[in-house]
């Protein structure tokens, strides 16, 4: 609850960036959204992740640690220290953990971006559209979570809970490989061996590093992902993981 507090302004701006349109860099961005929107305007579609995360987390990291336990086990380890330092082990727990949180994630990320995103007028120059966004003073498609449930199931059905599926697939199993492996060998690496276990020094950094490892790797699929989801307010302009890959880089390549 805490990471969604202080990390969801900076990951509205990020899905703005992301999937939205003439926010030019991070700090325009920024401005642009507090000018239209004031201060709030950064806490949009944070209220449904704040009431599920607690769920989603203790059992993304209750799955991880209880698949290294069961693995463990079934070769017959019993010790914490070779248990952490077998690389097979953690690969398979990290990847179990990635499929879990996509099951559970990808419908709470869906109504965090598609309220994060329906202030953005989509492409109106390009596509002809009446844009349908707050900062014109017209009603926004969604009142809330519970209405953006109701609606996507309404317009959608239940597939339309899960959009991005796939791409949330190619960006969690991995990003999760290369969170918790590096995680667990630099909490090993950091503590000295006289010590029963990390200090939360040790726990700080070696988190703080796992993450950057992890989302330097994820970006490029969170940003298919966002855009798949964000996909479906207006119109649909993408037909799928690879149309949206291709799409991206024909109009803004690599970068």
């Amino acid at each position: 609850a805490a990471s969604v507090i202080v990390g969801h302004p900076l990951d509205t701006v990020k899905t703005r960036l992301q999937a939205g349109v003439n926010y030019g860099n991070t700090l325009s961005c920024i401005r642009t959204v507090y000018k239209r929107e004031s201060v709030f305007g950064f806490f949009k579609g944070m209220s449904f992740p704040l009431a599920s995360i607690a769920v989603y987390n203790s059992v993304v990291f209750g799955v991880f640690s209880n698949t290294q336990r069961f693995l463990s086990q079934y070769h017959g380890r019993e010790s914490e220290a070779s248990q952490s330092r077998t690389l097979s082990d953690l690969l398979l727990a990290s990847m179990v953990a990635g499929v879990v949180s996509v099951g559970l994630g990808t419908p709470v990320d869906l109504i965090k971006i598609r309220l994060q995103m329906q202030t953005q007028p989509f492409q109106e120059a390009n596509l002809g559209l009446k844009p349908r966004a707050v900062a014109l003073g017209v009603q926004p498609i969604y009142q809330g979570p519970v209405h953006c449930i109701a609606t996507i199931m309404r317009t959608e059905g239940l597939a339309g809970m899960y959009r991005g599926v796939g791409a949330m697939l190619l960006r969690d199993v991995p990003g999760y490989c290369l969170y918790f492996i590096p995680y667990v060998f630099l909490n090993e690496w950091i503590t000295p061996e006289a010590c029963t276990g990390p200090s939360p020094c040790a726990v700080w950094l070696a988190g703080g590093m796992a993450g950057a490892i992890s989302w330097g790797t994820a970006t490029p699929m969170d940003v298919v992902k966002s855009r798949l989801q964000a996909d479906g307010v207006y119109l649909n302009k993408y037909k799928g993981v690879l149309d949206c890959i291709s799409q991206s880089y024909q109009k803004e390549g690599l970068k």
